[in-house]
């Protein structure tokens, strides 16, 4: 077996190898012919965190063309429970429909788009899981972990996504994103931890990203 050290560098050289090659890999992945940004290793581990999790309500923000909505909704479906709440600032045309999701315009930590959202939360207190995949700046994903970190019920999931940027590995001419929110969010608060088992197959966008709210004591 290698080392640790060497296990990191080879993770990370082939996250650098994968990301920078997009135009083959994630900027090409496609769901039901729906684009969906994201590296299917981390789809695969939504599938078994909806399996395990059973959320009556997945809070999506950044809806882009509708993939990923569309993939959860699927799996929601599949498991016989759960709608899909999406959230992005533009709307696009031929995104996929589905009686599982509804389409909110607007930015994730506007009051109406909040007020919209509570709205749709499950009256018998069902799980809530939330996906964060807006604007990136360590601001914005700072002021939606601060929201949505109190949407999301005990034993579920608040993933953040994109946590590779600024230099973790890739694009690092970026000063500050996700990663930096979240170290900044888990020094305050001990609600969530990092489950490190959700990044089992090495590759995953969201390194530190899959944060699990603990159980109420």
């Amino acid at each position: 077996m290698p080392s640790d050290a060497l296990k990191k560098t080879i993770i990370e050289q082939f996250q650098r190898l994968y990301y920078y090659s997009s135009q083959q890999t994630w900027r090409e992945t496609y769901y039901r012919g729906c684009h969906v940004y994201k590296s299917p290793t981390d789809l695969w581990i939504y599938q078994e965190i909806v399996n395990e999790v059973g959320p009556s309500l997945i809070i999506e923000s950044g809806t882009n063309r509708g993939g990923s909505a569309y993939f959860l909704a699927d799996l929601c479906e599949t498991i016989g429970k759960g709608k899909v709440v999406t959230i992005d600032v533009e709307e696009f045309p031929d995104r996929p429909i589905h009686d599982r999701i509804k389409y909110l315009v607007g930015r994730s930590v506007d009051s109406e788009v909040i007020r919209e959202v509570e709205k749709l939360l499950p009256l018998d207190g069902g799980p809530v899981m939330v996906i964060l995949d807006s604007d990136h700046s360590a601001e914005n994903v700072a002021a939606e972990l601060e929201v949505y970190s109190n949407i999301v019920t005990p034993n579920s999931y608040l993933i953040v996504e994109d946590t590779n940027i600024c230099g973790n590995p890739v694009m690092p001419n970026l000063v500050s994103g996700p990663m930096e929110a979240v170290a900044a969010f888990l020094s305050v608060t001990s609600d969530f931890v990092i489950d490190k088992s959700r990044e089992k197959f090495m590759l995953t966008f969201n390194p530190s990203g899959y944060l699990r709210k603990c159980s109420l004591s």
